[in-house]
């Protein structure tokens, strides 16, 4: 039975982990959005700016302004979808990370209960599976 709990206690701290990483994720996406929001309000500031000390046609900078915001979103989806492949890789190298540490920790265990003489959940179920097919034998016998 204590087997058991560890099992869910470390499935519920994965599961904390990966919801913290989730939440840290979702705050450097949020300030990521917010960042370019604000580059992009400052340079329509400037170009405002601009255009009102050097006197350039409003049709001109508008079209140019437009085009600017075309590339500024064009190159937001584009960073987005790196930082999300990006994030994908890591998760994946977690997984794998994680399923590694947790070979090597069994791994570790197992020799450490080698190492003291102390049978396996699974030795010791395997040699009650034997008890049990030598005592039906027995059984037979005295018949």
């Amino acid at each position: 039975m204590p087997a058991r709990r560890k099992v869910v206690r470390r499935a519920r701290a994965r599961r904390v982990v990966a919801r913290r990483t989730a939440t840290r994720l979702q705050r450097t996406l949020k300030s990521t959005r917010a960042a370019l929001s604000t580059a992009e309000s400052n340079v329509q500031k400037r170009v405002r700016g601009l255009i009102k000390r050097t006197g350039v046609d409003t049709r001109k900078a508008a079209a140019t302004l437009k085009e600017w915001n075309t590339r500024f979103e064009r190159e937001r989806k584009r960073a987005l979808r790196r930082l999300e492949a990006r994030i994908s890789q890591l998760q994946e190298r977690a997984r794998k990370e994680r399923r590694a540490i947790t070979r090597r920790v069994e791994d570790t265990v197992q020799s450490a209960l080698a190492a003291l003489n102390i049978p396996s959940r699974h030795e010791v179920h395997e040699l009650t599976r034997k008890v049990d097919e030598l005592s039906r034998r027995i059984d037979r016998f005295r018949r």
